[in-house]
């Protein structure tokens, strides 16, 4: 099964939904995130909080939907957006498409502790939904 997490920057939601997809589901999955505008690197706070429950995301590197390969895009199962306040990307593609909005936790306006809290929130939040769509295609 090819899935693919979409956001505008794939510097935080995306790359947290990737890291615990990969996790999660059966490793025979092909898991990716991409970004419609990614941003220059993995925010540090996504990597913080996905390190505390043991996934190293520290290595990702943040793409755009057209670093993709066509193989994998031609067959995609699911694709994932996880925007909530921004618009999300869409791909012209008979991919069943699944909306968990989730509001960014990437804002410059939040000091450590908030930022640290805003990420932990989105993982929480995708972890619960990835159990969900994990009972509902198993």
């Amino acid at each position: 099964m090819n899935i693919l997490f979409l956001c505008v920057g794939n510097s935080g939601r995306s790359q947290i939904a990737e890291g615990l997809a990969r996790d999660m589901l059966p490793k025979s999955f092909d898991i990716r995130s991409a970004g419609s505008k990614p941003a220059k690197i993995v925010h540090k706070d996504a990597i913080k909080v996905m390190s505390e429950i043991g996934i190293d995301i520290s290595s990702h590197k943040t793409k755009s939907i057209k670093d993709l390969d066509d193989d994998f895009m031609n067959e995609l199962d699911y694709v994932i957006t996880l925007c909530s306040e921004e618009v999300c990307p869409v791909l012209p593609n008979n991919t069943e498409m699944l909306h968990w909005p989730n509001e960014d936790p990437d804002n410059d306006q939040l000091n450590d502790l908030q930022s640290r809290n805003a990420f932990l929130k989105t993982r929480e939040n995708i972890f619960k939904l990835l159990k969900k769509f994990f009972i509902l295609n198993s």
